[in-house]
């Protein structure tokens, strides 16, 4: 990643105003020692300074150029085995990641630690030009193209609730997810504004989401499977009395309400206290027990289970 003029983009602020050089032009190395290392830098406003580094002192603030900070930011978080990591980027980095990667490679990074990424769609003007943020902290609102709608750049300005205003950009992303190409390209403000006008005036009921294998579906769907079984994860944790869940499969939907929630240690102990008709009507607590754990790892149970008790949205129906 060294750039063609050889210098290394560390930034490191002013320590008058906390100002530093995006690009660090004139930032340069001036002696190494035992300790650390002193570099020099020039202040727009405050002229030439001075900063020693020491990797034992908390200060000062040192940073680093965007393309730097990524490597050091997904080679440090690739080294964890036990966590996906998946970074989300904007159109425009597409190029920058391919230097990235590059850097990467040279630093002998193994295939299964190179980043996940996401790359969403770039916002455009109706110039062609990225929209600018930094043009907005600059210069303000005023320089802003006249088809930028307020709320694309401050939710308080949206006209309705806020819930309103993320169901609706949930809805803009599974819009543009139709037809996945449309996530490689650009839209203008213009168009994203069309795209939101078009929105239907009645969102989809905001639920946590749920996958689950076609015959626990059918039993959900016909009212035969009230208690749903899970591990303790993250996600689950955030479920409770009154949540809305809505369970996936090969295209097909269906609403419930969750009606109750019980944690257990392990499947041995949910089964000893729940009911086996009710997660299963059509299976031995033996059988269920052995199928669960065809799913789920004993790391994965290490989690501890959640027992969910649904019942579907009266009236039955699919969102």
């Amino acid at each position: 990643m060294a750039p063609s003029h050889g210098t290394v983009h560390i930034r490191i602020p002013c320590p008058d105003c906390g100002w530093a050089e995006k690009r660090a032009d004139r930032t340069r190395l001036a002696r190494l020692d035992e300790d650390g290392a002193t570099f020099t830098a020039v202040c727009l406003d405050h002229g030439h300074y001075e900063s020693h580094v020491d990797p034992e002192d908390d200060q000062p603030y040192l940073d680093l150029a965007t393309l730097y900070r990524n490597l050091v930011k997904e080679r440090a978080l690739g080294r964890d085995p036990d966590v996906l990591h998946v970074m989300m980027k904007g159109g425009d980095w597409a190029f920058g990641c391919q230097l990235v990667d590059g850097a990467l490679g040279a630093l002998g990074t193994p295939a299964a630690q190179m980043p996940m990424r996401i790359f969403t769609p770039q916002v455009l003007a109706p110039t062609g030009a990225k929209l600018s943020k930094s043009l907005l902290r600059e210069q303000g609102t005023g320089a802003l193209p006249a088809d930028v709608e307020p709320w694309m750049l401050d939710t308080t300005t949206w006209p309705g609730e806020l819930d309103n205003y993320v169901d609706s950009l949930v809805w803009l992303v599974g819009e543009l997810l139709t037809d996945p190409k449309h996530f490689f390209r650009s839209f203008t403000v213009r168009e994203l504004g069309r795209l939101m006008s078009a929105r239907p005036t009645a969102m989809p009921v905001r639920a946590h989401e749920m996958g689950i294998y076609k015959r626990y579906f059918d039993l959900i769907a016909t009212g035969r499977k009230t208690t749903e079984i899970r591990v303790n994860d993250a996600s689950r944790k955030k479920i409770k009395e009154g949540s809305l869940i809505r369970f996936r499969c090969q295209g097909d939907e269906v609403l419930t309400r969750v009606t109750r929630v019980a944690r257990y240690a392990n499947f041995d102990e949910m089964f000893d206290h729940e009911s086996v008709a009710s997660v299963n009507p059509l299976a031995t607590r033996e059988e269920q027990v052995n199928n669960i754990r065809q799913i789920y790892p004993p790391e994965r149970e290490a989690l501890g289970v959640v027992a969910i008790g649904i019942q579907l949205v009266d009236p039955p129906r699919t969102i």
